[in-house]
C-alpha cells in the first residue's frame, strides 16, 4: 500500500497499525482501547498481545475504601482503581465483563487479580486480568467461604486464611483444611518465594505481645508447620512497635511498619510512625524509614489508620484524610515521603490496597 500525508489510521493495514502501536506502553494501550472500534480489535487481537507480551511489567498499586466490602456498591459495574507510583497517575479498569452481583478486589499475583464475587450459587473467589478482560472462579470450599479472611497467592498455589485455620490449593487440585497450630489468627500474612510470614499475638487480655511466625507452603498441613522467626540479638524490637503490620519488601526482605513507642508501658504514646527492615538472609534488622513530624502530626489527629504496599513503596491512609501518604524508597525518590491525592471518595478516609503487577499477557 502507498502511502501518502493523506493515509488515516483506518486505512491502514493491521499489522502496520500493530506495529505502531506496539510502541505504546502497557498503561497507553489500555487507554488507547477506548478511543475507537479499530483501536479495540487491534489491540486485544492474540497476535498483537504475543507481541507485547515478553514487555516489562508495571508495578501498580489497587486501591479501594476500607469500608468497599460492605458497601452494596461494590458490584461488577463499579471500577477498579489503580495507581501508577512511577508517574504519579490513576488507571481505571471497568469490572463490567464480570457475570456477578458484585466483585471486591483482594489480591494480586502473577499479572491476575484475585477478588471475591457473589452468584446465584454462593461466594466465588475468581481469577481475572482486567487487561484481556478474561477470568476464571476457583473450586468452592462450602461454608469456608462465609467469613474469608486474607488471600495470598504464588500463581499456582493460594492460600485463604480463615479464623485459626487456612485453605490450601495447589496446582487447581481441591481445597485443603489446614490448621495453623496458633494461639491466634495470623495477621498480615506476606508471601516471600515459597514462605509465608505473618504476626501472631501471643499476648493476652491486658496487652499485644507481638511474633513473627513463618511456615514453608510445601510444610503446610503437617504436624507443626509454624515456627517462630526469632534471634537473641532481635531484642525487644517487636515490642517497641504499637500495632506492627508486615509488607513484602524488595528482595528477600520483609518490612514491618507501626508506630514507635516511647517506653515498654501499656499505655505508652507513639512518637512517629517506623518502617523496620528485616532482611531474610542474614537476619538482620534496619530502619527504612521514620515518617516526618508534620505528616505524623495529620495522622495523629486522624487517629486510625491503615497501611499496605510492596517493594519500595508504603502507602498510609488516616480516617477521615481524604488522601494517601506515601514512602518511596525506589532509587529515584531515596526515601521520599510524599501525599497522594485523586483516591476515590471514602466513607471513613480508610483505603486498602495491594500491589498489582499488571501483565497483558497473563491467562486466568
Amino acid at each position: 500500500m502507498e502511502l501518502t500525508s493523506r493515509t488515516t489510521f483506518h486505512q491502514l493495514p493491521v499489522e502496520s497499525l500493530q506495529q505502531i502501536l506496539s510502541h505504546l506502553s502497557l498503561r497507553e494501550i489500555f487507554a488507547c482501547r477506548a478511543v475507537c472500534r479499530l483501536f479495540k480489535d487491534a489491540l486485544t487481537c492474540p497476535f498483537f498481545l504475543q507481541q507485547v507480551a515478553l514487555r516489562t511489567t508495571l508495578n501498580w498499586f489497587v486501591v479501594h475504601p476500607s469500608d468497599y466490602q460492605k458497601s452494596c456498591g461494590a458490584s461488577p459495574d463499579s471500577l477498579l482503581q489503580v495507581y501508577d507510583a512511577d508517574s504519579d497517575s490513576w488507571v481505571v479498569f471497568p469490572l463490567d465483563f464480570l457475570p456477578f452481583t458484585s466483585a471486591i478486589p483482594i489480591a494480586a499475583s502473577a499479572g491476575l487479580l484475585y477478588l471475591w464475587c457473589e452468584s446465584e450459587s454462593g461466594r466465588l473467589l475468581v481469577i481475572c486480568n482486567p487487561f484481556t478482560r478474561t477470568f476464571r472462579a476457583l473450586p468452592q470450599s462450602g461454608s469456608a467461604w462465609f467469613r474469608p479472611g486474607a488471600v495470598l497467592s504464588s500463581g499456582c498455589h493460594v492460600l485463604v486464611f480463615d479464623k485459626l485455620a487456612a485453605l490450601y490449593l495447589a496446582e487447581g487440585r481441591l481445597w485443603s483444611n489446614v490448621s495453623s497450630g496458633l494461639s491466634s489468627k495470623p495477621r498480615s500474612a506476606v508471601l516471600v518465594g515459597s514462605t509465608v510470614y505473618a504476626l501472631c499475638d501471643a499476648g493476652s487480655a491486658i496487652g499485644s505481645q507481638w511474633k513473627l511466625v513463618f511456615c514453608k507452603l510445601d510444610e503446610l498441613g503437617s504436624r507443626r508447620s509454624w515456627d517462630r522467626l526469632e534471634q537473641q540479638k532481635w531484642g525487644e524490637i517487636l515490642d517497641i512497635l504499637h500495632r506492627p503490620r508486615l509488607i513484602r519488601g524488595k528482595g528477600e526482605s520483609l518490612l514491618m511498619v507501626g508506630g514507635l513507642k516511647s517506653s515498654f508501658t501499656m499505655s505508652s504514646v507513639c512518637s512517629t510512625i517506623i518502617i523496620l527492615q528485616l532482611d531474610l538472609p542474614t537476619l538482620e534488622w534496619d530502619e527504612a524509614g521514620r515518617m516526618p513530624a508534620d505528616f505524623f502530626e495529620c495522622f495523629q489527629s486522624w487517629g486510625k489508620f491503615k497501611v499496605f504496599g510492596m517493594g519500595d513503596r508504603v502507602f498510609f491512609s488516616g480516617k477521615g484524610a481524604g488522601k494517601l501518604a506515601m514512602w518511596d524508597s525506589s532509587e529515584k525518590a531515596k526515601g521520599k515521603w510524599t501525599w497522594v491525592s485523586g483516591v476515590t471518595e471514602s466513607k471513613d478516609g480508610l483505603y486498602r490496597g495491594f500491589s498489582f503487577d499488571a501483565r497483558i499477557h497473563a491467562v486466568p
